[in-house]
């Protein structure tokens, strides 16, 4: 069995300036989880082409230790909080994979997402079977919710509710500001449809586990895209060479942080 859900985060963005504001967040998010042994290796970062899909792929290992709950790390033998991540990036079509050697074929996460010009209305955007889809429960993300970000987790500088962007007139975002976007036809729009499946087969600890993990995605594309709206004057103005070039320089601080320095960034959230 797995657990399917699917997040969706609307944003006052167009699909296009996305590609960029996403890649831009990912690498900079990246140096914040990064340090004392811990944190993102980034082993390929390269165009691919397969079955006529084109697109960018990289393959990154997660060193976590510190980032996963008690109750894992009481039972996971040392080494084994090693995971891979495999991304195939064939904007705005990206799926993303998951996995553990220790685990094997008793874990992954699968997350698929299509990125499109709407508001976040379009059911089974992934096209599941119906007897599938029925059982996929729908998570809408609000970034401008603070009741949705933890105590430990929120900042102030990258809160939408607060910020306003110079360069695009964009934010602060009220509470209604979803409803006040249908109407802005001078404010792009889109929404990241994110579907997640999660596995992890563990006599006693699957339903725990995959529940676990389900909030931590919840938790981190919330995060995430609140960072991404709050940092749009940061990226707006660059072209994807810029993006290239700032990954490749990212590649090798990353390299650097993690053999020194503390441990940073996102904590397992415990129960």
């Amino acid at each position: 069995m797995v657990l399917i859900k699917e997040y969706r985060v609307v944003l006052p963005c167009s699909v296009e300036e996305y590609q960029v504001g996403q890649l831009f967040s990912v690498a900079e998010a990246s140096k914040n989880e990064t340090g004392g042994g811990e944190g993102i290796e980034v082993l390929k970062n390269e165009p691919y082409e397969k079955d006529g899909e084109k697109g960018q792929y990289t393959h990154k290992i997660y060193h976590l230790k510190s980032k996963v709950p008690g109750f894992v790390k009481l039972l996971a033998p040392e080494g084994s909080l090693v995971f891979h991540e495999k991304a195939w990036n064939a904007y705005p079509y990206c799926r993303t994979i998951v996995t553990n050697e220790y685990m094997k074929d008793n874990f992954f996460i699968k997350i698929e997402t299509w990125h499109k010009p709407d508001l976040g209305t379009q059911e089974n955007v992934h096209k599941l079977g119906s007897s599938t889809w029925q059982d996929v429960s729908v998570v809408p993300i609000d970034i401008a919710d603070r009741s949705q970000v933890s105590s430990a987790d929120y900042k102030p500088d990258e809160d939408p509710a607060n910020f306003r962007s110079v360069k695009t007139g964009r934010g602060p975002l009220g509470p209604n500001w979803k409803k006040e976007l249908v109407s802005k036809t001078d404010c792009p729009r889109m929404c990241a449809y994110k579907l997640v499946t999660v596995k992890f087969k563990w006599w006693g600890l699957q339903t725990k586990v995959e529940n676990f993990i389900h909030e931590q995605e919840k938790r981190i594309f919330t995060n995430f895209h609140r960072q991404l709206f709050c940092w749009i004057d940061k990226w707006v103005e660059l072209t994807m060479e810029d993006i290239r070039r700032m990954e490749a320089e990212t590649q090798r601080e990353l390299d650097e942080m993690r053999k020194k320095g503390s441990v940073r960034g996102t904590k397992a959230a415990e129960e």
